[in-house]
């Protein structure tokens, strides 16, 4: 499949019929801080499988279900009753200021605003490829990526008329980050994403390539594939509420989920990031260019790996840039479950879902998402190799999951 190009919908639907790419958006509208804000907003991808196809204290220590080893978590003296789920942490329920704090805050995440959520467990790492094996070998479960898509549902994304692509187009596969060969426009980010036709979570840069490591985390997993495996473990995915308490472990009003200092390319005890000159050069300072294995990095205030960098995070919302100023007006949140439905003025004919915590993709100069407020948005039946996920449950949730258990 030849991928010339990674059309924005939005461009479509101003210019039917015509490719019009997100930097040739920028130069249009000669508007400088548009063009910064763009940047940030797509954070390096196209949020779309469809857009590149037409295109081309007291310390415990828990067992984590899929892995051979422990790792201490927080302090458990407010947790549940045992038996406690594996490989999840307990997180009590608390009232906190939802949104963006410092210098990188983006509009999407303002205003701050007040949200209560109820005490919840939460996976103490990102899903891992050794435990969605488990999932597949229980459920013979295919995910998105490796089906071959279908244009009749792929069109209800993008604008009336938008010309058909090539049927040899329309294979099984997902979108790939490759490394750039030097410094290019970061308004452009088809020079960095391709769709690869056979990338799948069994081989997330392709076919031909390396098979992932057990205790790395599951990637190219779209939003249904992540809610099919949460179902089936007996959870959901996080609410973008449940996701952004838990990644601020406990701290109050801090930009980062270990406080106020930023990550720097010399750093690499924080989580992993893109160092360096993004998309061209990677210093390896942490010894990754992609995922790493979870849990390499320290954990936050509540015990929690990764919960920024490594692979962005699913979350159960629907995305909207002005959810938080319809839940400003609404007064005091409990538990809130985000809009109803969604809408992204960059294609607005794509629903998209929520996606947190940033990823190895992330670097200052670019998105600078490794920080608990920062939210991006992806069409639900798309894969990437820099996203992933993990879950949640209520205690009565694990109540029951118990029997299920018991029950296999």
């Amino acid at each position: 499949m030849r991928i010339q190009r990674v059309v924005p919908l939005l461009a479509l639907a101003c210019l039917p019929g015509a490719f019009f790419s997100c930097r040739d958006k920028a130069a249009a509208s000669g508007n400088a801080t548009a063009k910064k804000d763009s940047a940030a907003m797509s954070c390096g991808t196209p949020h779309s499988r469809v857009g590149a196809m037409l295109q081309s204290g007291k310390t415990a220590a828990v067992q984590l279900s899929n892995l051979d080893y422990t790792i201490p978590v927080a302090d458990t003296a407010r947790w549940p009753a045992k038996p406690w789920p594996k490989g999840m942490v307990w997180v009590a329920g608390g009232t906190y200021t939802m949104g963006g704090v410092g210098k990188f805050a983006r509009p999407d995440e303002l205003p701050l605003h007040q949200v209560t959520v109820d005490g919840f467990w939460i996976d103490q790492t990102e899903v891992t490829n050794a435990a969605f094996t488990q999932f597949v070998a229980a459920t013979h479960y295919i995910t998105e990526a490796e089906k071959k898509p279908s244009w009749e549902e792929l069109k209800k994304q993008v604008p009336p008329n938008t010309p058909e692509p090539d049927e040899a187009t329309l294979v099984p596969g997902a979108l790939v980050f490759t490394q750039t060969a030097q410094a290019v426009d970061l308004h452009d980010y088809s020079q960095w994403w391709r769709y690869v036709p056979g990338a799948s979570w069994k081989h997330p840069e392709g076919a031909g390539a390396a098979a992932p490591a057990a205790n790395h985390p599951v990637v190219q997993v779209c939003w249904y594939d992540a809610a099919a495996y949460a179902k089936w473990a007996g959870k959901s995915l996080p609410t973008e509420a449940q996701w952004e308490y838990a990644a601020r472990g406990g701290l109050s009003g801090k930009e980062y989920s270990w406080g106020d200092d930023a990550p720097a390319d010399t750093q690499h005890d924080k989580a992993n990031i893109w160092q360096g000159q993004f998309p061209a050069t990677n210093t390896q300072q942490d010894g990754y260019v992609l995922t790493a294995p979870v849990a390499a990095y320290a954990p936050n205030g509540y015990g929690l790996y990764d919960m920024m960098g490594n692979v962005w995070e699913w979350c159960a919302d629907w995305y909207r840039p002005d959810t938080y100023q319809t839940e400003k007006a609404a007064g005091a949140l409990h538990n809130p479950q985000g809009p109803d439905k969604s809408y992204d003025p960059e294609e607005p004919y794509a629903a998209k879902r929520v996606v947190r915590g940033g990823s190895f993709l992330c670097n200052a100069s670019y998105c600078a998402s490794y920080r608990p407020a920062a939210r991006m948005k992806t069409s639900p039946d798309s894969g990437e190799n820099h996203t992933g996920f993990r879950c949640v449950m209520t205690d009565a949730q694990w109540r029951r999951a118990q029997k299920l258990l018991a029950a296999r």
